[in-house]
């Protein structure tokens, strides 16, 4: 008798709970399930697209960093460069100065006459250098110009990452507090 009382109870307690659930035909359920995955592709194109415009901007990145330290590995050897011209030019005018204030001293032909050779020669290396140094300034000048505009062109790119690294962080905040 047990065994019929607990069989009745079954089939009318299962029975009971099959139509406490929604049938899985639902058209509504259906619809909206399908909406969310439709949903959930979309957002998932879109985190992919940003995904590989940053692996992009990350490669232009890196070859910019090279380029821009290039520029300032180029800069650095035209100031050197700028730098022995203008110690160069320096030495030869107060070589050239020294001459000229040693030649309105000087009474002995021979050696009036070497000085002003001195003087020629010094004179002609004078303005050597001081062309030299002229060149390389403007050889600085260049790089310079080089360099801010490849520090310009990075700058841009991390401005672009940061913009993305803005868009994925504010689509993580939507789509954490977002209900579903």
């Amino acid at each position: 008798m047990r065994r019929a009382v607990f069989l009745v109870l079954a089939v009318f307690g299962l029975s009971a709970t099959a139509f406490g659930q929604a049938a899985p035909n639902d058209p509504q359920t259906l619809q909206a399930l399908l909406t969310e995955v439709r949903e959930l592709r979309q957002e998932l194109r879109f985190s992919l697209a940003r995904i590989q415009t940053a692996q992009i901007l990350l490669s232009r990145l890196q070859t910019q960093q090279s380029v821009v330290t290039h520029a300032s590995d180029r800069l650095d050897e035209a100031r050197a460069k700028l730098d022995a011209a203008q110690d160069r030019r320096q030495h030869e005018a107060i070589e050239f100065k020294r001459l000229d204030d040693s030649l309105s001293s000087e009474e002995n032909p021979a050696q009036l006459k070497m000085i002003q050779d001195e003087i020629v020669h010094f004179k002609s290396e004078l303005e050597a250098s001081t062309a030299a140094e002229q060149q390389a300034q403007a050889i600085e000048n260049e790089c310079e110009l080089q360099l801010r505009s490849e520090r310009d062109k990075l700058d841009a790119i991390n401005a672009q990452l940061d913009e993305i690294i803005k868009s994925i962080g504010s689509s993580n905040e939507q789509g954490i507090g977002a209900p579903r």
